[in-house]
């Protein structure tokens, strides 16, 4: 069923003018909700006595909001007393009004999927995600984290995507200054080909005409349209087009014929990045009540969205301070509730219990599109790589790796744990002999030993784990290479690897902890099998996450591109 929804352009603090109008539209109308793009409040710097009694009158319950109302930050941050009662209130403002958060991915009550994506790029910061709520700055990290949501019904940027006019007949508007653009806005609109993508050009509107994406996967005739529209400043003296409603219904399929003027995507040529992507006890260990996503009034369905998994890079929950390296399709974080310590490795000086995460929102490889699937597989597979070469030359070799998956089809997010391990029991046997008896004693299936790649060819779930260790490289003229960060020759030691896969099926129920508990006893760490019974301070994980973030950096190729 289509939905009426309104847009509105940044209202600059007349908020009570803004609501007063929807009210008058909203009762001949019915929209289902309304967004703000660009800055809701005025800039605090230059506000007047009249924008904080504004201010006031919303913390105080008198402001009436005739419609659900969502808004993100715009150019400007926002007062201090409203960054305060966000923080109190879990994201709702007043009764019908919803912050969505700086970058977010949110399903209203419609079905409708928003994506949001406030402020400009920060120059001063490369990598990583930024912490602050309310500063109007993003970054590339940011921007990454919401390709993880795969697809959008509707886009919000404060900036406009590069390129966006290119190939477009609808002239620009006379002596006017084109808004800030960003390249990686521009990614981010081919990835998720959202329905509508709207931002902010304070004295001007802009509507390009529809443009289509190239289609994906198997639907070689459906071909994605989005509509790019730039909306006025609210009740601007030049009486340019401040508010766009339309009808939207979620569900309905892409058109096979396409409207009258559209182009192919303004992006289709520009853009030279591939294309981004985007367990039940497990995925909630990443969670840091620091964001906004309470204010959602529709019943919580599993499986969860992005925003609201642990694993997504686009939920505002997220323990930023875990994460410790963003490539292009994958990322890495340390453990929350490790089942090491930093005296359990001691020549690495921190728990090394790392995961392997993508930023699709996938349960297994075999639901991702086949592109993102060996891209985001090769990538897994890299970091592996890196972080095995980490932990046998940072300890002369004394250390091998276990890296485990569990690809369940009703899982969350498929992800990799990755654990350092003593070489002498690898070389020993005994890790893989603690897998089978621990399977025996479970009476699962016995594992088998083989390499099934990205996992998408297997029949079943499947639990599967590779043991690794490297062999002498002592005389290997890469070891010299180490202290001078060539990251090419980590990769030429001789290793051996074992693969072991264990089918899941109906016929038993299995332990998603049963690599942890496995290697908890084969480290004889008997009081670490459960990682609730394993969690730290704050400051003492975000000490794990800078020594591992300094060991791992002249491993880390994701620095280098």
């Amino acid at each position: 069923m289509a939905s009426k929804i309104v847009i509105v352009g940044a209202v600059n603090g007349r908020i009570d003018l803004l609501f007063e109008k929807l009210a008058k539209l909203q009762t001949k109308n019915a929209f289902s909700f309304a967004i703000i793009v660009g800055d809701l409040f005025a800039d605090p710097l230059t506000a007047s006595s009249e924008d904080g009694t504004v201010v006031s009158s919303i913390l105080e319950g008198k402001l009436s909001v005739p419609l659900p109302t969502y808004f993100t930050i715009g150019n400007h941050t926002f007062p201090q007393r409203i960054q305060e009662h966000l923080d109190q209130n879990h994201g709702e403002l007043c009764t019908n009004l919803f912050y969505l958060g700086k970058r977010s991915t949110t399903k209203t009550s419609e079905g409708i999927r928003i994506v949001a994506l406030g402020g400009s790029l920060d120059p001063n910061v490369t990598a990583g995600l930024s912490k602050d709520k309310y500063l109007p700055f993003h970054t590339e990290g940011d921007v990454k984290s919401l390709h993880g949501a795969n697809t959008a019904d509707i886009l919000i940027t404060t900036d406009w995507p590069t390129s966006v006019r290119e190939g477009s007949k609808i002239p620009f508007p006379d002596q006017s200054e084109e808004p800030l653009a960003e390249q990686f806005i521009a990614h981010l609109c081919a990835s998720l080909k959202p329905k509508y993508h709207f931002s902010a050009s304070p004295h001007f509107f802009y509507e390009r005409e529809p443009f289509f994406h190239q289609p994906s996967g198997d639907q070689t005739d459906i071909k994605p349209v989005t509509r790019f529209i730039s909306l006025a400043s609210f009740d601007n003296p030049t009486k340019q087009k401040w508010l766009y409603a339309f009808s939207l219904d979620p569900k309905a399929s892409p058109p096979l014929t396409l409207p009258n003027g559209t182009t192919v995507s303004p992006f289709a040529q520009n853009s030279k990045k591939r294309r981004l992507p985007t367990q039940d006890d497990s995925y909630s260990r990443f969670s840091h009540n620091d964001g906004y996503q309470g204010h959602s009034k529709r019943p919580r369905q599993p499986p969860p969205s992005p925003s609201e998994c642990f694993f997504c890079l686009s939920n505002p929950n997220i323990a930023t301070h875990l994460i410790t390296s963003i490539a292009t399709d994958t990322y890495l974080t340390i453990a929350k509730g490790p089942l090491s310590t930093t005296s359990t490795f001691p020549t690495l000086n921190c728990p090394a219990h790392v995961l392997i995460i993508p930023l699709s929102h996938s349960p297994t490889f075999e639901s991702m599109e086949l592109g993102t699937r060996k891209n985001t597989y090769k990538e897994m597979q890299r970091y592996r790589s890196a972080l095995q070469s980490m932990v046998s030359r940072e300890s002369k070799l004394d250390l091998g790796a276990v890296t485990w998956e569990v690809s369940r089809s009703g899982g969350i997010h498929v992800h990799w744990q990755f654990l350092p391990v003593p070489s002498h029991l690898v070389k020993k046997g005994l890790v893989e002999a603690a897998f089978n008896v621990e399977a025996e004693n479970e009476k699962y299936p016995p594992f088998k030993t083989k390499d099934i790649g990205d996992g998408s060819k297997e029949k079943s779930d499947y639990f599967r784990v590779w043991i690794w260790e490297a062999q002498d490289i002592e005389s290997n003229e890469a070891m010299k290479d180490t202290e001078h960060g060539d990251k090419n020759s980590f990769l030429k030691p001789a290793t051996k690897e074992t693969s072991l896969v264990l089918p899941i099926t109906a016929n038993f129920r299995f332990d998603l902890q049963f690599g942890r508990r496995v290697m908890a006893k084969l480290l004889q760490l008997p009081g670490r099998f459960d990682w609730k019974a394993c969690t730290q301070t704050q400051a003492a994980e975000s000490n794990d996450s800078e020594t591992f973030k300094k060991l791992f950096k002249k491993y880390d190729f994701s620095l280098e591109e």
